[in-house]
């Protein structure tokens, strides 16, 4: 299956919260939902997903993190954004589990959808 199509699975999957007490995934069960994610993701200590998005100037990244924000309010799931002239850089982990939930690389697909739509 292509990139694009994987990233598209991932898109289309419903982001649901978590109500905790359920363990966050770690080791060989991160590998595949990493690997349907489109570049630049970052797995960080199999604790959390980061991205930076490069913009050509800040309005258009504050566009993008407007969007991200939007996205973010009316899923429920909330990531750390931040912001400077050209630059947003897009941190993800599902904090009632203190890691990653399959939620966030669902969430992590989205926000590329967000990029796309706006260049």
């Amino acid at each position: 299956m292509s990139e694009a199509g994987n990233v598209c699975a991932l898109v289309d999957r419903e982001c649901l919260p978590c109500r905790g007490g359920v363990p966050p995934l770690k080791g060989e069960s991160l590998i595949p939902l990493q690997a349907e994610l489109g570049d630049g993701w970052a797995l960080v200590e199999e604790h959390h997903l980061t991205k930076a998005f490069s913009f050509p100037d800040f309005k258009e990244a504050l566009r993008f993190t407007n969007g991200v924000g939007a996205l973010a309010e009316a899923i429920g799931h909330h990531p750390t954004i931040e912001l400077s002239w050209g630059s947003v850089r897009v941190t993800i982990w599902t904090h009632k589990i203190d890691g990653l939930a399959e939620a966030d690389f669902i969430f992590a697909a989205k926000v590329d959808l967000v990029a796309a739509e706006g260049r």
